[in-house]
């Protein structure tokens, strides 16, 4: 099968794919139905369309009828034309069925933990989670159920703050209605330095946490 890769930009640039987002290297769409019954009808007709062109997208049903869809190209590790192929096919049965998108919904999470020596500790959090390394060093759930992990590189110790964080991934276009919603909820901007990438924000006891859009990356 030949994999045309696809970057984000011209991604967000398509036509037909308004129900989906870019987080993390995938796009992912929400659909909701009237119904658990409803929602597994369509989960039925999102299975038979990928099984028709031979790529398959993770596919989850929640009470009381919401269809996620995550959608990308293992073989690349990233989004290529079969994605948006499958994405526009899957967007006009949920449409055929009468499903509520709500693309401003769907988001993702990362563990993201500073250390001087990722390969040292990297083995333990690997069994402890029984997750899979992948290129660059993170790890991920086989399963793909759990929030990846990644081991950002310090130049020196960290004693002062948290050497945990969250990266909490968003579509783009919600980024700003996050960030107002976490500070006027107490939290603190520490640095927009890196925006529209991550916004490094920290709750009143000083945790920090990341807002992450895949924008200037």
């Amino acid at each position: 099968m030949d994999h045309e890769r696809v970057t984000a930009t011209e991604f967000d640039q398509l036509d037909g794919v308004d129900d989906w987002r870019v987080i993390l290297g995938m796009i992912i769409a929400e659909f909701r139905l009237g119904s658990f019954p409803d929602g597994a009808a369509l989960v039925e007709r999102i299975a038979a369309a990928a099984e028709a062109i031979q790529h398959h997208p993770d596919v989850h049903l929640t009470y009381p009828g919401v269809v996620r869809v995550e959608l990308s190209t293992h073989a690349v590790g990233g989004l290529t034309r079969h994605d948006v192929e499958l994405a526009r096919a899957v967007s006009a049965l949920a449409a055929e069925a009468g499903a509520e998108s709500h693309p401003a919904e769907v988001w993702s999470l990362e563990i993201a933990l500073d250390t001087m020596d990722a390969d040292r500790i990297r083995p333990f959090w690997q069994a402890l989670l029984d997750y899979r390394a992948v290129e660059g060093g993170a790890l991920v759930d086989p399963q793909r159920r759990g929030p990846a992990m990644w081991f950002q590189q310090m130049d020196e110790p960290r004693t002062e703050r948290n050497r945990f964080h969250l990266d909490v991934v968003v579509p783009h276009d919600v980024a700003d209605e996050r960030i107002t919603a976490a500070l006027a909820a107490g939290g603190t901007l520490l640095s927009d330095d890196r925006a529209r990438a991550f916004w490094v924000l920290a709750d009143a006891d000083g945790n920090e946490a990341c807002v992450c859009t895949w924008q200037d990356r």
